[in-house]
């Protein structure tokens, strides 16, 4: 594009800054099995999805990288904005005793976070590892590939999706659409936890356009 036929281009009346990029996604709890067979839970905030495949960003030291690495089964569990601040504790925590004490919160080794977080664990159909069972959308899952990102600070998972369960009250009847009225996802945007605000309106490829403008003019 040509910038000089496009002022904005040239970030007019814009500051330029060096922000850590944690613009709005959607946050998840990753249960994934440990070496002797019990459970690891743990919220991440960078995960986007495309059709059967979901993507993770993960930290390098965390255990569910460890886990994924050698035990590809696992669930993405999608909490609400209520949960915000038992996934702030979760934040907290590590599975992994020798990250004990590092990062910038300074985790606290906890081998059982569902009790921790106040969740409790919902047995999968397809893998080993547990859903959260408050959370309304649950994916069970298998990493298909595990590796580093660019600059190797990062775990880039590709997760594809093998089950989906969701609250009976966010489908739209008779479908197997999640009606987007109906589901407001906890929402990491910068580092502050938010939920949804009314909605706005609908992409022209939309599959419950009729139903979510009807619910957003109410």
């Amino acid at each position: 594009m040509d910038t000089a036929a496009h002022p904005a281009g040239n970030n007019a009346g814009h500051l330029t800054i060096t922000p850590s990029l944690y613009f709005g996604t959607p946050v998840v709890l990753l249960t994934t099995e440990n070496p002797d067979g019990t459970v690891n839970l743990a919220p991440i905030s960078s995960a986007w999805a495309l059709g059967q495949v979901v993507v993770l960003g993960l930290g390098r030291q965390g255990q569910t990288g460890a886990n994924l690495a050698v035990r590809p089964e696992l669930v993405i569990s999608l909490p609400e904005p209520r949960h915000w601040a038992a996934v702030e504790h979760l934040g907290e925590l590590t599975g992994r005793p020798a990250a004990a004490g590092h990062g910038p919160r300074r985790a606290r080794y906890e081998p059982d976070k569902f009790t921790a977080a106040g969740f409790r664990a919902q047995a999968s159909h397809t893998v080993r590892p547990p859903r959260v069972a408050e959370c309304p959308i649950q994916l069970e899952a298998r990493a298909a590939g595990v590796g580093t990102d660019a600059a190797g600070d990062f775990l880039i998972v590709e997760a594809r999706v093998l089950k989906v369960h969701a609250d009976p009250r966010l489908v739209v009847p008779g479908t197997q659409h999640i009606e987007p009225a109906a589901w407001s996802p906890l929402i990491y945007n910068f580092r502050h936890y938010f939920g949804l605000g009314p909605e706005l309106g609908h992409s022209g490829v939309s599959e419950t356009p009729s139903r979510s403008a009807a619910a957003a003019a109410r």
